[in-house]
């Protein structure tokens, strides 16, 4: 027997879950190696010997097609394939040898299910999972197109990870995917488990206020986003497909708008836009026309603000940062928090936070306004993650139009829109549209 074979064993045999143990399979007499919480054995002998009865030919050497997929040559290549979940089959007869057999694997991941993240209101209720092989049945259920042309990639130095990249020949560019692959293929640095150390495997800096990877729990848009031409990332343990290049427009438009008449799908993605900008402006716009220019309203409306303000001790820009600080702090409450209970006591504790900051005079109404305005326009943005960019670049606005007023609104929104359009993704910019052949194809 090989040396690399006993050698793979000593490396795991102090694992509880190491499985080493000689049986007889077809007739002769095998050594299999493998992780028993990964590896049924009992119903992979049984389908073996199932299979073995049905096809002709005697012992185990004539039988190889029997989920075998290769002969393992060496340690490196042993060890990737019992992580990976296979069975390794090594012949007490055939010195050296060792096959990879494709087991029935233990049930570790959870069926197909609903989304968690994204409401759908008319369209398929199926979400990604956790496992790339299944991700990409779904997304071919989706998009039954021989065009659709699927490549796996292994990265990560610690804990190599499997990475799915999914596009369709033709409409995707090719020197976009060829970038991608080859960044994705020389990464022997990052650990692409999670979104950042993925981020700099593909070769951008890690701080950014844009994420370059848009995600979707839904199949339904990952196959809108194929036929556009863009590129689809599943990786391993992450229950959702990362889309490439991410765009502006991407906020605001979704696939699921699309199967209501389009004069109505035109108004729904307007209301996201208008979303958008009220989330950046509206508190910025609070603190330049209470506290620097408030000439620029009517005398009736400014002496209104005048008078809800009446009593609160702290300048205009003091009181919407803290009040803006206190509402982030409810709503990461919410996520963190048990389902079952969680929008219950953030809604209430909401509620007597805001009527007893207004009673005790630490803030006015028309802030408590503006505020749960601003937070309902921002959960109108099109993607969870795209809405903490949105909350952050409000604070920009914030800063500057409480030491320039009106005029640092529009600094500050200028300046958001230029690093809007610095940004790209191999050369597609940020701020690029789709075009409208793309985005109503049955009008």
């Amino acid at each position: 027997m090989a040396d690399w074979i006993e050698e793979l064993s000593r490396r795991f045999k102090d694992d509880i879950d190491w499985l080493d143990e000689r049986d007889d399979l077809l007739g002769e007499t095998v050594r299999l190696l493998g992780f028993g919480s990964l590896v049924d054995l009992a119903e992979t002998k049984s389908a073996v010997w199932k299979f073995a009865a049905s096809t002709p030919g005697d012992g185990l050497s004539e039988k190889r097609l029997l989920g075998f997929e290769s002969s393992a040559n060496d340690s490196k290549e042993a060890v990737q394939a019992v992580l990976d979940g296979k069975l390794l089959v090594v012949p007490e007869k055939e010195n050296g040898i060792c096959w990879v057999l494709t087991p029935v694997a233990r049930m570790l991941e959870r069926p197909v299910s609903s989304p968690n993240l994204e409401n759908v209101i008319r369209g398929p209720a199926s979400a990604f999972t956790e496992n790339v092989d299944t991700n990409i049945g779904i997304a071919r259920q989706f998009l039954r197109s021989a065009m659709l042309k699927v490549d796996v990639v292994r990265t990560g130095r610690d804990s190599p990870t499997r990475v799915a990249i999914l596009y369709m020949a033709g409409r995707a560019d090719p020197d976009f995917v060829r970038k991608l692959d080859e960044n994705l293929r020389t990464n022997k640095i990052e650990d692409v488990s999670t979104l950042q150390g993925l981020i700099a495997a593909l070769g951008y800096p890690k701080r950014s206020l844009i994420t370059k990877l848009n995600s979707t729990e839904l199949p339904s848009e990952a196959a809108c986003m194929l036929r556009k031409g863009k590129v689809i990332l599943f990786v391993d343990r992450m229950p959702y497909a990362l889309i490439m290049p991410t765009l502006l427009w991407d906020l605001f438009a979704l696939e699921s708008d699309q199967n209501f008449p389009v004069y109505i799908m035109y108004g729904i993605r307007a209301i996201r836009v208008i979303g958008a900008l009220m989330t950046i402006l509206l508190p910025a716009l609070y603190v330049a026309l209470v506290a620097i220019n408030p000439e620029a309203l009517r005398i009736q409306l400014a002496l209104s603000v005048a008078q809800s303000r009446e009593g609160v001790p702290y300048p205009a820009f003091l009181e919407t940062l803290t009040m803006l600080l206190v509402l982030e702090l409810i709503l990461e409450g919410s996520i963190r928090l048990p389902k079952s209970v969680g929008p219950t006591i953030t809604m209430v504790g909401g509620i007597i936070l805001g009527q007893a900051v207004v009673s005790a005079k630490l803030v006015s109404n028309l802030l408590i306004i503006v505020l749960a305005a601003t937070t309902i326009a921002n959960s109108t943005i099109a993607g969870f993650q795209n809405s903490y960019a949105i909350r952050v670049l409000k604070y920009v606005t914030l800063v500057l139009s409480a030491i320039f007023g009106i005029i640092g609104i529009f600094a500050g929104f200028l300046a958001i829109c230029g690093y809007l359009a610095s940004q790209s993704t191999y050369g597609v910019n940020y701020l690029q549209f789709p075009g409208w052949k793309d985005e109503v194809r049955h009008e």
